[in-house]
């Protein structure tokens, strides 16, 4: 029995039952939680609930075909991160390039061998865990990162960067930008200028081994960093003042000589800003406030 670690799970998709009866029979002898979908439409659906760790996807299917339901299962700023094998009588080189563009891995011809399916499998699985760690360590790590491909379309990204992108201060579908990433395709890093506007910047760092196109995101506020706080966490100009000096490591008393307020002024100032802010000591305020203040530097 080949190991695909516990709880593993496949999503099956075809419209053939006996196809589909042998497959999913053939995957839980192997220990893996199988969810079988006799459309596409259905295994969209099943996606937005569970997140499997590998899908097994029938081309020829009516209404949506598999070459479709994948395309839409991969695009997005949120595509599902599973690897999709196609399994199809289809083997022709049209086809086989159809699908590995519609955003599959692989391509396995029916009828299925099942050891040569389980071993393909095998190999996607670990390729997929691989990226979801570098994914997530990008995430943990809160670096602004976002993934194209060849056509500008939004492949995926971290997590502070998705949500750069939809508070629509940074607009990925403009022509402008479509452009500059057309110009990253075939340049090398160092030659490539920044894609700028006042409120963001974009940094081209390279290609994934996926040839996606790595971009940084800078995000650029204009006004002072009190004002930036400010708006931020919905301060008033003085409270923003306060959690400035504090991000600085002024002790109250510190801040107290800074802005000449009394010590008690600052304690309700403080206060306030922890509320706020959603936080119940200086040193998380702090935090906070640093990681907006250095956002996609």
């Amino acid at each position: 029995m080949i190991d695909f670690g516990s709880q593993s799970i496949a999503l099956v998709v075809d419209d053939n039952p006996e196809s589909l009866g042998m497959v999913s029979a053939a995957l839980e002898k192997q220990g893996l939680t199988v969810l079988v979908a006799r459309d596409g439409k259905a295994a969209i659906q099943l996606t937005e609930r569970v997140q499997p760790d590998v899908i097994l996807m029938d081309a020829v299917m009516p209404e949506l075909d598999g070459f479709e339901t994948c395309r839409i299962l991969k695009t997005g700023p949120n595509p599902t991160l599973a690897p999709i094998i196609f399994m199809t009588g289809l083997s022709d080189h049209e086809h086989v390039v159809k699908g590995l563009n519609a955003g599959g891995v692989d391509y396995i011809t029916k009828p299925v061998v099942i050891e040569e399916l389980l071993a393909r499998m095998t190999t996607h699985i670990l390729n997929s865990r691989l990226l979801q760690s570098a994914r997530q360590a990008i995430d943990v790590s809160d670096r602004l990162v976002l993934a194209f491909d060849n056509q500008g379309v939004l492949k995926w990204g971290s997590q502070k960067a998705i949500e750069e992108t939809e508070t629509g201060a940074v607009d990925v579908n403009a022509a402008s930008f479509k452009a500059w990433l057309r110009s990253c395709i075939a340049q090398p890093v160092s030659s490539v200028e920044p894609f700028e506007n006042a409120d963001f910047a974009m940094q081209f760092i390279g290609h994934s081994d996926a040839q996606e196109i790595l971009v940084k995101l800078v995000v650029q506020r204009s006004g002072t960093k009190e004002d930036l706080l400010q708006r931020a966490f919905g301060l008033t100009a003085r409270e923003a003042e306060v959690l400035y000096w504090l991000t600085l490591g002024k002790t109250n008393r510190d801040i107290s000589a800074i802005l000449s307020l009394s010590a008690r002024t600052v304690n309700k100032h403080l206060e306030q800003v922890f509320q706020k802010m959603g936080v119940d000591n200086r040193t998380s305020a702090a935090v906070l406030a640093d990681r907006q203040l250095h956002v996609g530097n």
